[in-house]
């Protein structure tokens, strides 16, 4: 059948049929007055820095017993909860920060982030931002399938479900793949997982594994097993001369295989190359550490940047403990960089709470200070922490 294409502002094709089917939905729909609301909210700054930092915490132990991992996730998650906009926030840099709140165990004031979280839900009337295929405004899905799993209610769940299924059912644009940024990797793949688990229908993780292999196909870079952040970097190198990598970019990447790996079934065909990327870019990860254990902005010239890149180190951290407890990584190998990571990452805990060192936002290596501190890399912060806190003691 002979169907025209007509496109949106994502610049993907959309048929007549497909249209008429977003049409009927916004009609229909309360999701669709939400997502009308989303479109106005003032988007509020992400971080900040300090010219005169404060002084540094003391009292935070480098032992990763759970009572003194709790104490460090505590000071920094409390710092950051105080620091919440008055006005919900949609976009990913608020995303990836509620999926570290989201993360937090209940034993360590879990339930008090959650029940923020489920607030924020709430008036965002569980809906995503307002562009329709943009991965960026998919990434708070994280946090409203997370409060379905725990309360089985369809409420949260359904306005996430409608705006995937529009976007499955829209052709892609050869000319521009979906997720042609290598953060989008821990933007969306994660909701599908989600939603494949959620309501047992395997689109979702059929849709995801195509979208991933286009990326991959485009940005992995196959002999260093790290990503470029997009197209425009593929050329692009180092003062030294090696390609440039940046760390918070393959941070998404390894974070967002291992948040889609947690949701797969044990026996998904999806699995095996999941797991064999992951140990792909833990192996190069562990290979470009800087003397302290970090990584820097650029990872393949570390010596031309004076600070690590806690956001970056944080979701690479999170990956390889993620990997260690769920016995893809070998322990031995990989653990003490984790304990070495995470030791120094509290050395850029202030006494208040606030985590420095963090790049604002961007898509490559740019410039911050010892006090930067920006959400996502809480977020992250809290992802890493909470999978060390799991680990079998």
């Amino acid at each position: 059948m002979f169907t025209r294409k007509l496109s949106l502002k994502s610049g993907r094709a959309l048929s007549l049929p497909v249209l008429a089917f977003i049409g009927l939905f916004a009609l229909l729909s309360p999701a669709s007055a939400a997502f009308a609301q989303n479109e106005h909210v003032k988007l509020a700054p992400p971080g900040d820095h300090l010219d005169a930092p404060g002084p540094l915490a003391t009292g935070l132990s480098l032992k990763l017993t759970r009572p003194e991992l709790a104490k460090a996730m505590k000071l920094v998650a409390d710092w950051q909860l105080g620091r919440l906009p008055a006005e919900a926030q949609y976009d990913w840099t608020w995303a990836a920060l509620y999926a570290g709140f989201m993360s937090v165990p209940d034993a360590v004031a879990g339930d008090k982030y959650k029940q923020a979280m489920m607030d924020i839900s709430g008036k965002l009337q569980w809906s995503p931002g307002p562009r329709e295929e943009h991965a960026d405004d998919q990434a708070v899905g994280q946090m409203f399938m997370e409060q379905y799993f725990l309360h089985k209610d369809k409420k949260m769940m359904e306005p996430m479900r409608a705006r995937l299924d529009a976007e499955i059912a829209t052709p892609d644009d050869p000319a521009k793949p979906l997720w042609w940024w290598c953060d989008a990797l821990f933007m969306a793949p994660p909701v599908y997982a989600d939603m494949a688990k959620a309501t047992g229908d395997k689109k979702y993780l059929d849709f995801m594994d195509r979208e991933w292999d286009i990326t991959t196909s485009l940005l992995y870079d196959k002999d260093k097993h790290l990503y470029a952040r997009d197209a425009s970097y593929l050329n692009k190198h180092e003062k030294n001369g090696e390609k440039l990598f940046w760390s918070r970019g393959n941070g998404w990447a390894m974070g967002g295989i291992v948040r889609v790996l947690k949701e797969l079934p044990k026996n998904s065909p999806l699995r095996p190359k999941c797991e064999a990327e992951l140990k792909e870019m833990a192996a190069e990860a562990i290979s470009i550490r800087r003397d302290d254990g970090l990584w820097s902005a650029g990872l393949l010239d570390k010596d031309s940047y004076n600070l690590p890149e806690v956001s970056g180190s944080s979701f690479i951290t999170y990956a390889l403990a993620w990997g260690v407890n769920e016995k893809i990584l070998d322990r031995k190998t990989y653990w003490p960089a984790v304990e070495k990571a995470w030791g120094s990452m509290l050395t850029h805990v202030y006494a208040d709470g606030r985590l420095g060192s963090i790049q604002p936002v961007g898509g490559s290596p740019g410039p911050y200070t010892e006090t930067s501190s920006y959400n996502y890399g809480v977020g992250a912060w809290l992802l890493a922490g909470s999978e060390i806190y799991r680990t079998p003691k």
